[in-house]
């Protein structure tokens, strides 16, 4: 069962660490530090959206539009954070 929180929490890691690449790509691209038309970014940039756009779609369905800013990564860092949490509470279930 130890097995089984390591991987959750091993989970919940790798995807903070890609909402995080994500969002640092999304300004450095707004601010034209990375250029999309490079081959490389744009595999980056085209694979984070695939794997994220599932977490961000009903995150974004419930906030309200701000124009051109997206709070839904920020929503699912803190989402992530909680869901650790109430696993390292309750680590004791699993051990």
């Amino acid at each position: 069962m130890g097995s089984i929180f390591l991987i959750l929490m091993f989970l919940l890691g790798v995807a903070r660490t890609l909402i995080f690449v994500h969002f640092i790509m999304s300004w450095l691209i707004s601010f034209n530090v990375l250029n999309i038309n490079q081959q490389f970014v744009a595999q980056v940039w085209y694979a984070l959206q695939r794997i994220l756009d599932p977490v961000y779609r009903p995150i974004r369905r419930f906030m309200p539009d701000l124009g051109g800013i997206d709070l839904s990564p920020i929503v699912a860092l803190i989402g992530i954070e909680i869901i650790r949490i109430i696993l390292i509470q309750n680590q004791s279930f699993f051990f």
